[in-house]
């Protein structure tokens, strides 16, 4: 079994434990937070990594540090990933959690680029189109490039949609020199 349908195994459990606490955003929060702090921190990657601490003893160690700042539960849950040596899938059980968090809410992240800054209108009329065209609560994440001269790149997984100026010019100047060479 992969990394990653360890990590979504592990994801829907701690989904489901989220949900009956009622945090479900929160505790992707948690979970994101610790698996930034192993991508960046090498002592706590090699920490949680090796093998010669006991499960037992790196819980302990877990439970001085973060006891008192997680939720009684979602520490539980650590230790259960720690005590079946899973803890360097935490990674991608923080990637696939907020893939089911995701699904479960009906919502889906656009990449967006626009040439300027959109004011709080534009990004409002923006998001609500995007919703409408995918069916889905749209969660816009903006970068503005001026050198799409104007319009809009939307790029949803696989799926993009290139509006910008610059293509349609493009589009326009190939169909000239088509239409010229005849």
């Amino acid at each position: 079994m992969n990394d990653a349908t360890i990590g979504r195994n592990y994801a829907e459990t701690l989904l489901v434990l989220a949900k009956r606490e009622g945090q479900a955003e929160e505790w992707g929060a948690l979970i994101e937070s610790i698996a930034a702090a192993m991508r960046e921190d090498h002592t706590l990657k090699t920490f949680l990594e090796s093998p010669k601490l006991a499960a037992s003893r790196k819980i302990e160690i877990l439970k001085k540090a973060l006891g008192k700042r997680l939720p009684p539960l979602f520490l539980r849950f650590l230790e259960t990933v720690i005590m079946k040596r899973r803890q360097m899938v935490i990674p991608a059980i923080a990637e696939e959690y907020h893939v089911l968090i995701d699904e479960s809410e009906d919502r889906v992240h656009a990449n967006v680029t626009v040439a300027r800054d959109p004011g709080e209108p534009e990004r409002d009329a923006l998001v609500r189109q995007l919703s409408r065209l995918f069916g889905k609560r749209v969660v816009p994440h903006i970068s503005v490039n001026p050198d799409i001269l104007g319009g809009v790149i939307v790029k949803v997984g696989d799926t993009v949609m290139d509006g910008s100026v610059r293509r349609r010019l493009a589009t326009l100047r190939s169909r000239m020199l088509a239409t010229a060479t005849r």
